[in-house]
């Protein structure tokens, strides 16, 4: 047994509705129908929920990565600068503009080196394996 229920809708709404109709070659009734069964459907809150637990962990995933790579990054920067300042010898007065010249044509060099690396797609994290994880508390070196 069929009831009427006489409802209004956004005409843009209606027009999607009339569309789909269209497309799929049912009746607008059907479409609407359907559409009602799945919203009061118990299952369509179960569903959603999956969805959202499914989008909550892939996120998850990612800001662990993210974190992951920060960390990476920021000890690789200050590994480097450890290691520069203890091997670079101080330069005398007399060589200051010299070094100058010398180190802008390397940080060029350098720029250029990762806008090239950069635009392939290529990453220095990526040569790290997935499975490293960081030190539990308590496990750091003694550096």
């Amino acid at each position: 047994m069929r009831d009427r229920l006489s409802i209004s809708l956004p005409v843009k709404l209606i027009g999607r509705v009339a569309d789909l109709a269209d497309r799929k070659r049912l009746s607008r009734s059907a479409i609407v129908e359907a559409a009602l069964d799945s919203f009061l459907s118990p299952d369509s809150a179960d569903m959603q929920e999956a969805a959202l637990t499914r989008r909550l962990d892939r996120l998850s995933r990612q800001a662990a990565r993210v974190e992951r790579d920060l960390r990476i990054s920021t000890e690789t920067v200050g590994l480097f600068i450890r290691f520069w300042l203890t091997i670079t010898p101080p330069i005398a007065p007399e060589d200051h503009a010299t070094a100058q010249v010398k180190g802008r044509e390397r940080f060029e060099g350098f720029v250029d080196t990762l806008g090239k690396l950069l635009q392939k797609g290529q990453s220095f994290l990526d040569e790290i394996p997935d499975d490293i994880s960081p030190p539990a508390a308590g496990e750091q070196d003694d550096q």
